[in-house]
């Protein structure tokens, strides 16, 4: 599950990337940097998964993310074929925020996983 987490890390860190050109990529940038951030603490220092206050936080992350996800839910009809998200913003926003809940929620049972006391 490390390297899973790391890799991870590092596809939302190039998501981050090319928020460069993005009109609003300050704030995509931080939605994509949060589910990297946990993955990289997941991977790398699990010891600071500890502290009493982190599985509240990670799991809040988890919560605030799926409600990310919901509201910027495609609308649009076939929003995943490729000739309507080349096409329409809202269409990779929207799944790009599905892939990012997904990350942080892969952070989460991967910590889950780690302790059985939390099973």
């Amino acid at each position: 599950m490390r390297i899973l987490n790391i890799f991870l890390a590092l596809v939302m860190i190039a998501f981050v990337g090319v928020q460069y050109n993005d009109p609003d990529g300050p704030l995509w940038a931080v939605y994509y940097a949060v589910p990297a951030v946990w993955c990289l603490l997941v991977a790398l220092r699990p010891q600071v998964l500890r502290a009493p206050a982190a599985m509240p936080l990670l799991w809040a992350t988890v919560a605030v993310w799926f409600g990310l996800m919901v509201f910027y839910w495609p609308t649009m009809p076939n929003f995943w074929r490729r000739e309507v998200w080349w096409e329409e913003e809202t269409a990779r926003e929207g799944m790009g925020m599905m892939i990012a809940w997904v990350v942080v929620l892969v952070a989460a049972l991967t910590v889950r996983r780690q302790r059985p006391e939390a099973a």
